[in-house]
Formats: C-alpha cells, sequence, structure tokens
C-alpha cells in the first residue's frame, strides 16, 4: 500500500509533536532530579488525557534512558456510577506494563459530605490522593508521578491569587507533608494543546471525568478562558507566565517570610553619608 503525501505530512507532524513532548518531560525530569536511578515510579493513571500521555513517554524514555527505573501504573477506582472498569485493565495489559487497579469507594463518600450542586472535586482529590500515598507505600514506590501540565500550573497560580489571596502554583516536584512521599509532575514543560493532539493521535481509550455530575470548577474554567484570551491577543504570555514561575525575585515581593525585609537596614553600607559631592553645573 503506498503512503499518500497527506499521511507522511501527518506522520512527520505526529513526530515532531512526539519528539517535543519527550524533550519537555526529558528536561523537567532532569532540572528538578525527578527520576534517579533505581527510583520505583508509581504513575497514576485516571483514564483521561494527561495520565494517559504521561504513562506513554515515560514508558518511552526509560527505554532509553542511561538509569534504570521501575514504573508501576495505578488507577483508582472510586466507584463512581457508570465506570467502565475494564478499559484501563484491558489497554494496561496489551500494553505490557505492571499495574494495580485500586478499590476505594470515596463517591459515595463525597456525595454524603458535599451539597447537591456544589463541586466534589476538591474533596474528591484529597480522598484520593490519601488513599494513592497509601498504597505508593504497600508497593514500594519512592516516587508518584501525576499527569499535571504546564497549562494547569498557570491555572493554579491565577486561582490562588484571585481566590486565596496567595502567590503559590503547582510544584514540578513536591515533598509530601509527612515527608514520606515524593510528588513528581513529568508534564510540567508541555503544553495543554500538545497533549490533547498526542492523545488523540495515538487513540487513547479515554475514561470521561464528569462520571461522578460534578461540573468542573467554575473559578478554573473563568482562569481557563480568561488565558485563552490573552493568548489570542498576545501569542506567548502563558510562555512568559510559566518562566516567571521559574524566576521568582523574593526581594522584590513582599513576603517577610521569603525575604528578610526587617533587618535589611542592617546591612546598609553608610559610610558614603555626609560626604560632599561636587557640584557640576552645564550650561
Amino acid at each position: 500500500m503506498i503512503e499518500s503525501a497527506a499521511e507522511r505530512k501527518e506522520q512527520l507532524e505526529f513526530n515532531k509533536l512526539q519528539k517535543r513532548l519527550r524533550r519537555n518531560v526529558g528536561k523537567a525530569i532532569e532540572d528538578y532530579r525527578m527520576i534517579e536511578d533505581g527510583d520505583k515510579v508509581m504513575v497514576c493513571l485516571s483514564g483521561g488525557k494527561d495520565s494517559y500521555t504521561m504513562l506513554d513517554i515515560l514508558l518511552s524514555l526509560q527505554k532509553s534512558a542511561p538509569i534504570h527505573f521501575d514504573i508501576i501504573a495505578v488507577n483508582m477506582d472510586q466507584k463512581q456510577p457508570g465506570f467502565p472498569e475494564h478499559i484501563l485493565p484491558q489497554y494496561l495489559t496489551e500494553l505490557g506494563v505492571d499495574f494495580h487497579i485500586v478499590e476505594k469507594d470515596t463517591y459515595s463518600v463525597v456525595k454524603d459530605i458535599i451539597p447537591e450542586g456544589k463541586t466534589t472535586c476538591g474533596l474528591c482529590s484529597r480522598l484520593r490522593r490519601g488513599t494513592l500515598y497509601g498504597f505508593a507505600e504497600s508497593i514500594g514506590a519512592n516516587k508518584i508521578a501525576l499527569g499535571h501540565h504546564r497549562d494547569d500550573i498557570i491555572e493554579t497560580l491565577f486561582l490562588n491569587m484571585f481566590y486565596g489571596g496567595k502567590l503559590k502554583a503547582m510544584p514540578p516536584k513536591l515533598l509530601s507533608d509527612d515527608q514520606k512521599h515524593v510528588l513528581i509532575r513529568p508534564l510540567a514543560y508541555c503544553k495543554e494543546k500538545d497533549i490533547e493532539k498526542f492523545a488523540e493521535a495515538r487513540g487513547f481509550p479515554i475514561i470521561p471525568c464528569n462520571l461522578c455530575g460534578s461540573q468542573e470548577n467554575l473559578q478554573r474554567q473563568n482562569i481557563k478562558m480568561m488565558l485563552e484570551q490573552w493568548d489570542r491577543e498576545q501569542p506567548g504570555r502563558s510562555e512568559n507566565i510559566f518562566a516567571a514561575i521559574c524566576n521568582v525575585a523574593p526581594s522584590q515581593l513582599g513576603d517577610t517570610q521569603l525575604f528578610d525585609f526587617v533587618t535589611l537596614q542592617d546591612k546598609q553600607d553608610k559610610g558614603h553619608l555626609f560626604t560632599r559631592l561636587d557640584v557640576v553645573q552645564i550650561d
């Protein structure tokens, strides 16, 4: 069968996309020392485009990496109505990757606590995180990989600024509060649009994220629309915002916990005070 020019072009574009994602993931791993020799990485797989892409790229990098690390794919079945339990086990079995399905009915817990019509994502996420932390311990995984990408990080920055009064986002690498778990976000340098294109081209069996009936956080939707509008009006703005997240100058902000403003004058050089400067008049 002869390949058409359109098919060759499509394959070329896919190859460029895949290389870009591999390069971005590899750079994030290197910049933040996310994965080291001997690591056992628990890749959290939700069935969405982001986590599928993360697993795909990590498996690809694993084959060519100069170090050895293990990958264990883990999905949490939260007993949402209509959740297609067969999709992920079938996909992961065909892929030939080690995996576990953790069953925990957090859906019922969330529904009992959160009033009807309110967003359940926050509580659901906390319950899921606690369960996954515990499971990581049980399988000896010293790294937990999450599928948040560059756009998630930027959106979180503005969510915290506008609604929380804090200047913080999602770090590419994080030590849990109890210091037992290291979370990594290998997609931190990857654009959501690239991930969407890659997931579509690879034909991942996507599982809808709204099976629980909860709508995406309205505040996050508004932030996403704001950023999209900014990028239309001034392309490259998101890149600059993310660059700023990675290039912080504490002395130019106002947090007294990050920079010692209180005793700043103690470091002042006062030797020049009361010295006379010659005044030169310029006609």
